[in-house]
């Protein structure tokens, strides 16, 4: 049986009996990590490895949302906290050569967290561009509200993380930063032309457009398509994300169980395939809508297979350095701000 075009979640710390039969029998791409699947070290780690063993690929995809600041799941005592997106972008913009070197060394720290687990994909950068009365959903999770600085440290910080053997994964595509509300709750609808769009919003992602991988936005753009968000949305994908913006790596959904999205959860798969997702994307780790989901999902193939291929062809041994050290100036930098 072919791989599951599928990243899923699962319940707790450790798979469950249900679990390890869905793996087995489904065999999704990869695998999401939150807060309530993490404890210490070890028990993440066996829970990598007890997925991996599960579908029978130990270079399968493990995600995980490790930004800083309010975005990460993994905090003490076991790991270390970091900074915000704005906190990196505010020492940045005050002193260009200090603020590319504390930027590179949260990625390349955050990715030898992340690889000391087996965790090989991290969901960052966030290189939305907020805009004045955007809802907080992003707020300091944003580098900065000028598209140019955004796409110039989200490089820095993709380079970080690649560096370290991690893949960064570019979100929210094709923007969310106009976003008026917060899309786990509702749909957030954005007015702005194209040509507003086009100048700011896309811009970072234009400049990231070779990344292995992207996360959509669940946001209706009313001069792209009134009808759907650009999850679900066939023109914005293939004419904004594929075309305008020149991305061609693998496109995955945001979360499906997310309230932005219509439809029961075979409707939102489907959905999102029609339109051009490579891959979906599902959080929650109930499994009654994983059944759902994988029941209508396609295995890998054709160019979307050939996407995926080419990003676990990335995956590498990160290069080496004195963590201790690299720690240190980080938190040096930092300490004027605290």
């Amino acid at each position: 049986m072919g791989i599951k075009a599928f990243i899923t979640g699962v319940e707790g710390k450790s798979l469950n009996s249900d679990e390890r039969h869905f793996m087995d029998q489904e065999h999704p791409w990869g695998l999401i990590l939150f807060a309530r699947n993490i404890d210490d070290p070890k028990q993440v780690h066996r829970l990598v490895d007890e997925f991996r063993e599960a579908v029978g690929r130990g270079d399968a995809p493990v995600l995980i949302d490790q930004e800083g600041g309010r975005v990460q799941r993994l905090r003490p005592p076991h790991w270390h906290s970091y900074a915000t997106g704005k906190l990196l972008g505010d020492i940045w913009r005050n002193d260009k050569k200090i603020g590319e070197e504390l930027i590179y060394a949260h990625s390349r720290l955050i990715a030898h967290d992340l690889m000391a687990l087996g965790i090989n994909v991290d969901c960052l950068p966030c290189v939305d561009v907020p805009v004045l009365g955007g809802h907080d959903v992003i707020g300091d999770r944003a580098y900065s509200t000028i598209a140019k600085e955004v796409a110039t440290i989200g490089k820095i910080a993709c380079r970080g993380l690649m560096d370290g053997g991690v893949l960064p994964v570019i979100k929210h595509i094709p923007g969310h930063g106009r976003a008026g509300a917060d899309s786990h709750k509702e749909l957030p609808e954005v007015h702005a032309t194209h040509e507003e769009l086009s100048k700011s919003d896309f811009l970072p992602f234009k400049e990231l457009n070779k990344m292995p991988m992207a996360m959509t936005a669940h946001v209706r753009y009313h001069s792209l398509d009134g009808a759907a968000p650009a999850t679900t949305s066939p023109h914005v994908i293939s004419e904004i994300i594929r075309k305008e913006i020149g991305f061609d790596g693998l496109l995955m959904s945001d979360d499906l169980s997310m309230e932005a999205l219509e439809g029961d959860f075979a409707y939102r798969t489907d959905a999102c395939f029609r339109a051009g997702c490579d891959v979906v994307l599902h959080c929650n780790g109930v499994m009654r809508e994983m059944e759902e989901i994988s029941a209508v999902c396609p295995v890998l193939e054709y160019k979307a297979l050939e996407r995926a291929e080419a990003t676990t062809a990335l995956f590498a041994d990160p290069d080496e350095i004195d963590v201790d050290a690299l720690r240190a100036r980080y938190l040096e930098i930092l300490e004027p701000m605290a």
